[in-house]
């Protein structure tokens, strides 16, 4: 309904409400970024409920896009088969540390632990989501003691160790266009001289049409506030370059986050009841609003999730003994 009819139902224009927002909240969280201020937003939005999560991510909990065949895949199934892809685009190897920044409720560390042998450090700012780990995660993958999360800023993260490999899944839109660079060069000084690093990050495309901006605007007002690098490709991937990495492989994968979405409205649509009765109507149509219209924007290619394998620019990385045999997913499937 709302992809074939959004235009009558919803009028798309610039308001007061849009202006006020833009000039004082967005411009704001554009310029600061400050590491209190990021904490306050981020943190609240991820300790809204664990329940409240569960309601749409399903029993996996990853709050990222999984990787689909076919339209009649699993939701759990996708996701089970997103984890494996970045396993295997990290060449991972038993024994081996890895560092997950924005780890969520700590489902990729957990997957890799338990079918790839590694020992998983995972950052969070939200303390439900450690406790989600220590409750369910870890004692359903069988990983206790091989995986930690420690609840902080990825600003936080001490620079004493280096790691094997390192992984942030749809967290770095939230470091900010200010602090995008700083970031990488932290993430390239904890990453060992051979290691590699895998990023997944939601993009918007750069030939915008005047609902991306609407849609924009709501999802910085309404669900993941202080997310301004959500940008084209091309930023990320100067970005990346400029810190001293090199970019191996880019694999656009919108239309897998449509699908993925799509379950996560279903799984939301199927809650209602439960979802009204904790958290009361207005959340539940706030996330009707945001999960039907995430679908349509990944659908049209407004948005977009890139997965980019990237490795430090130095001759110690072995370029030949890691990406001679190494796919694009299409082929891996």
């Amino acid at each position: 309904m709302l992809f074939e009819n959004r235009w009558r139902v919803f009028r798309f224009i610039l308001t007061l409400d849009h202006l006020l927002f833009f000039t004082s909240k967005f411009v704001g969280q554009l310029v600061h970024h400050s590491q209190k201020a990021d904490t306050a937003e981020v943190r609240d939005v991820y300790e809204r409920g664990n329940d409240f999560y569960n309601w749409f991510l399903g029993e996996r909990m990853v709050y990222t896009s999984g990787l689909f065949e076919n339209d009649n895949d699993t939701l759990e199934a996708a996701q089970d088969r997103k984890m494996d892809v970045v396993c295997r685009k990290l060449h991972l190897q038993p024994g081996q540390d890895m560092l997950d920044i924005g780890c969520g409720w700590g489902t990729l560390l957990s997957h890799a632990a338990k079918n790839y042998g590694i020992r998983g450090l995972g950052v969070t700012l939200a303390r439900e989501q450690k406790q989600w780990f220590q409750e369910v995660n870890a004692k359903q993958y069988g990983v206790e003691g091989k995986v930690d999360i420690m609840c902080m800023d990825y600003r936080d993260i001490p620079a004493d160790k280096k790691f094997d490999r390192i992984s942030s899944l749809e967290m770095a839109e939230h470091v900010g266009i200010k602090n995008f660079q700083t970031y990488l060069l932290q993430v390239k000084d904890l990453l060992k001289d051979d290691g590699i690093y895998y990023m997944q990050i939601a993009g918007l495309r750069r030939a915008w049409q005047f609902e991306d901006l609407i849609w924009g605007l709501f999802m910085g007002t309404y669900i993941f506030p202080g997310a301004d690098a959500s940008c084209p490709l091309g930023f990320v991937v100067e970005q990346c370059e400029r810190a001293g990495f090199e970019v191996h492989s880019v694999e656009n994968c919108g239309v897998h986050y449509a699908l993925t979405i799509n379950k996560w409205f279903e799984n939301w649509i199927k809650n209602k009841e439960a979802i009204i009765k904790t958290y009361g109507e207005w959340w539940f149509r706030l996330h009707v609003i945001f999960l039907a219209w995430s679908t349509v924007i990944a659908t049209q290619g407004c948005s977009t999730v890139f997965f980019i394998t990237m490795n430090k620019n130095r001759s110690a990385f072995d370029r030949k003994g890691n990406w001679v045999g190494e796919f694009p997913i299409a082929v891996q499937q």
